[in-house]
């Protein structure tokens, strides 16, 4: 079991860079940030570009792992994005994992660009586009290709990933079709369950969902030892992870219990969203994440 971290882009850097450095300081073995145009109530900011954020993160850590969580098509195209990612693999020495979903039906990111909501349908058709073609420019191919969400002509990614043989992806996946999506693509699978309105609720649907990639994989054919399990604490959850040390000890053991190789939590913050005390990160880095090591 390993347990990650995710910063918030809220915060200029002055603020921001201690935490990356202080991740990494308490032993989390990743750290995230979401990959936004904008999110939720928090909108109108203060809020950061994720790509510059990782590439000073990387800046201020040498051992920890950084990553979206995670990017989409909503707002990014593979033949631009591809190059913002070998660039954060390179500036990072090889330390960047590409959280990627399908994108939210509806929210900020795509309200500011104009767009009207697409159905279920084209955004898993849209994601699937993005995934691959992702995968095949990031292995090193020239893709020419026109798809129904994308169009590519003669994308390359020269020089390439730091990483063999790409960055791995840890893929947001929910219902059927897009975890054969996670189970073909991904090096691992991530979820945040369902909302729920207690605990024992929202732990029911975090096994659900296991169990439901535990099929997808048996569908690609591939063995689930290659599989990583990421299990992001937070969004969906009615308590929030870092509430007490003792909680979040829990919620690894839980965790582990229902096959999950990762977790990951929430920088607290001083009100709204993931509020909670620093003391308790701390705790956390002094008393729990020592038995993981």
């Amino acid at each position: 079991m390993r347990a990650g971290i995710l910063i918030l882009p809220d915060q200029r850097w002055q603020v921001a860079a201690d935490r990356w450095r202080r991740a990494e300081e308490y032993g989390f073995a990743h750290a995230w940030t979401y990959d936004h145009i904008g999110w939720r109530d928090l909108v109108d900011g203060p809020w950061f570009d994720a790509v510059p954020t990782l590439a000073a993160a990387a800046s201020v850590t040498s051992r920890i792992r950084l990553g979206t969580m995670v990017a989409s098509p909503n707002f990014r195209h593979p033949a631009h994005f591809v190059r913002e990612i070998i660039a954060l693999d390179d500036v990072s020495g090889g330390r960047f994992t590409l959280g990627v979903g399908a994108g939210g039906v509806a929210g900020h990111d795509t309200t500011v660009l104009g767009r009207e909501p697409l159905t279920a349908r084209a955004r898993f058709e849209r994601f699937a586009e993005f995934l691959g073609l992702l995968d095949r420019l990031l292995r090193g191919e020239h893709v020419t290709e026109r798809g129904d969400h994308f169009t590519v002509a003669d994308a390359r990614s020269t020089p390439g990933c730091v990483q063999s043989p790409r960055v791995p992806f840890v893929v947001a996946a929910r219902g059927p079709r897009s975890m054969r999506l996670a189970a073909r693509y991904g090096d691992a699978w991530v979820t945040t369950g369902l909302p729920a309105g207690d605990m024992p609720g929202w732990w029911a649907t975090v096994e659900t969902a296991a169990g439901q990639f535990d099929e997808a994989l048996a569908a690609e054919g591939r063995d689930p030892a290659t599989a990583g399990r990421f299990l992001l604490l937070d969004p969906a959850a009615p308590v929030y992870s870092l509430s007490s040390a003792s909680f979040f000890a829990d919620a690894l053991a839980r965790a582990s219990s229902l096959g999950f190789t990762d977790v990951v939590t929430h920088w607290p913050r001083e009100s709204g969203w993931f509020a909670g005390k620093e003391a308790t990160l701390e705790r956390v880095a002094s008393e729990v994440l020592p038995a993981l090591s």
